[in-house]
């Protein structure tokens, strides 16, 4: 019974430091944040967030899992025979979840989460273009960060344009992907 209690806890204070981060972040680059202002705005005490947190940066991880949750994989996405029905793309999830884009306007941790959203699926990419083609692992990998890179950027450009046509750009480029990423098939595997 006692650990119900503590969990629910546990998860309020969690959220309540993430929310406060994202909220920070909405006036401040992430680097320029300090524990003391996160837990002073939080209204939490340092020993608190510690016991939950090392430092802002765990924080920062957990809302970049968090953010991709429920989203799939760069192949499933393009490559699925029903491309609008079967999957939910983590360049979607960007544009409608309004919660986690203020993540996407700091450059000062571009390169963290391009890290952690090629952590999740790199393995996987490789592996099957690499089955599939004649690429090397250095070509596949080269392949799969430059996707990644383009889908932070151009997320990045749609949110500071305030885009309303997000569907017809993630279209155009899933089309420009799927297209470069077919040449380098062999039929016979695909």
């Amino acid at each position: 019974m006692e650990t119900r209690k503590t969990d629910r806890r546990t998860s309020y204070t969690k959220d309540l430091i993430k929310t406060t981060l994202l909220s920070l972040m909405e006036k401040k680059e992430f680097t320029k944040i300090s524990v003391t202002t996160l837990c002073k705005t939080a209204d939490i005490n340092r020993g608190t967030f510690y016991l939950h947190y090392c430092d802002s940066y765990e924080v920062l991880d957990e809302l970049i899992h968090d953010m991709m949750q429920e989203t799939t994989s760069l192949i499933d996405h393009l490559m699925c025979a029903k491309v609008h029905s079967c999957t939910y793309p983590f360049c979607s999830k960007i544009q409608e979840d309004t919660r986690y884009q203020v993540l996407f306007l700091d450059e000062s941790i571009s390169s963290i989460i391009i890290e952690k959203i090629a952590e999740a699926g790199k393995e996987d990419f490789v592996t099957w273009i690499m089955k599939r083609s004649l690429l090397t692992f250095e070509e596949a990998e080269a392949v799969y960060y430059f996707q990644i890179n383009g889908c932070l950027a151009i997320n990045r450009q749609a949110l500071k344009n305030k885009s309303t046509n997000w569907k017809t750009i993630q279209s155009t480029i899933d089309r420009f992907i799927k297209s470069g990423l077919e040449s380098f098939l062999i039929p016979d595997r695909m």
